[in-house]
């Protein structure tokens, strides 16, 4: 009898951990169909409403480095009851904002939300099933958010046809009321010997960004996001304002990348354990280097498949890439891991935000501007072959 009720009870805190990490990409994916719209009624440029998603991935690398020291010294539960307050109440804000400045700050704070629900769920995991068990976990958790690209899309396109984009905000509030409700009644703190230390000490991180594996590994998953931050951002315009599909032709298109990127990110530790984390490296940078070309050859035609194509071939690259440099960039650190993990979260949500940030203020077309955040890694290939690269590469392999 009792291990039936620890069974059910595993299974309940399952459940709330896929939960906690569906609040990212959800808030992301749902209103992409509704950018071009966005943009409309603010009547700003397409910059800045693309700004409300790498502000909002902003926020959540800069979190990082305060919501896991925070989950470490007041505990899970209480963080992540924190993180979906936040998240809903400033869906709300989103929903109600009456200009571009308003829905920027809202975003922002959004991210903040989202971060302290994904690592606090990150976080449980550790501590339920152990060092050992975790990794397979995690994995279960990653194939979860993979999907909601797929998915959300198609629900963000039948609420903005139907009820208006705002809707998708309120969306978003509901779902983390129903979340907060759920997680106050039932989840359990799973930290039972909470930290006396600072929640932001600098030699911490000091300590990371040293050590040169670290920094060229993380710029490598910072560059790489760049490259699907680009895509995701320019896609709506590209897609339903030039080629003028409508939003669940749209979604279509969005979720056949989504299918692509999750085949890939499935395929890619297989590729790594056979051949490698250094060959896999050099061919993703050099297939994204082919995804650019494609991007720019194919500019001249005006359809769908012309766009989407090299976006396909980037998708692959991307598990690749990201998949190697990851693993890589903690390799070097032990009892230190959090920490570098917390600062590799920083390189890939607020470095690509702004790397996306910057690039998007010169005035590209969006073919040449998503060809150029392609080409952007491909220097680090002659890196990877150079004496200090390949030192680098093996640090602790």
């Amino acid at each position: 009898m009792t291990t039936s009720v620890q069974h059910n009870h595993g299974q309940i805190q399952i459940v709330f951990l896929v939960l906690l990490v569906l609040f990212s990409p959800l808030a992301i994916d749902i209103y992409l169909p509704a950018l071009p719209q966005m943009a409309q009624d603010f009547e700003v440029k397409h910059a800045l409403a693309q700004d409300t998603i790498t502000w909002f991935l902003f926020a959540m690398g800069v979190g990082q480095l305060f919501a896991g020291p925070l989950a470490d010294k007041l505990g899970r539960r209480t963080v992540a009851l924190a993180g979906v307050s936040i998240y809903a109440s400033s869906a709300l804000l989103a929903w109600g904002a009456q200009s571009i400045e308003w829905m920027l700050l809202a975003r922002l704070l959004q991210g903040l939300g989202a971060c302290a629900t994904s690592v606090a769920a990150f976080a449980t995991v550790r501590d339920i099933f152990g060092p050992n068990k975790s990794g397979k976990m995690i994995s279960y958790l990653n194939g979860a958010i993979c999907f909601i690209p797929a998915l959300a899309p198609i629900l963000g396109s039948w609420i903005t046809q139907e009820l208006g984009w705002r809707t998708n905000f309120s969306f978003m509030a509901l779902f983390g009321v129903c979340v907060y409700l759920a997680l106050a009644a039932a989840m359990k703190e799973t930290n039972p010997t909470p930290t006396d230390e600072p929640v932001f000490r600098l030699s911490r991180y000091a300590a990371v960004l040293s050590t040169p594996s670290f920094v060229f590994h993380a710029c490598l998953c910072m560059l790489a996001m760049a490259v699907i931050l680009a895509y995701v951002t320019s896609a709506p315009v590209v897609l339903m304002e030039n080629l003028g599909l409508s939003m669940n032709e749209f979604t279509v298109w969005f979720g056949i990348n989504a299918i692509i990127n999750i085949t890939a990110c499935m395929s890619a530790p297989k590729f790594v354990e056979r051949f490698g984390t250094y060959t896999a490296l050099m061919v993703g940078i050099l297939v994204l280097s082919v995804g650019g070309v494609l991007m720019l050859s194919l500019a001249r035609y005006q359809t769908p498949l012309a766009f989407m194509l090299p976006i396909f071939v980037s998708s692959v690259s991307f598990a690749f890439i990201l998949g190697a440099a990851a693993g890589k960039a903690l390799a070097p650190f032990g009892d230190k891991a959090g920490t570098a993990a917390a600062l590799l979260g920083l390189f890939q949500m607020s470095g690509s935000g702004l790397v996306v940030a910057i690039v998007q203020r010169l005035d590209m077309q969006p073919h040449v501007m998503i060809a150029v955040q392609m080409f952007i890694l491909l220097p680090s290939l002659f890196i990877l072959l150079s004496k200090a690269g390949k030192k680098w590469h093996l640090a602790l392999a």
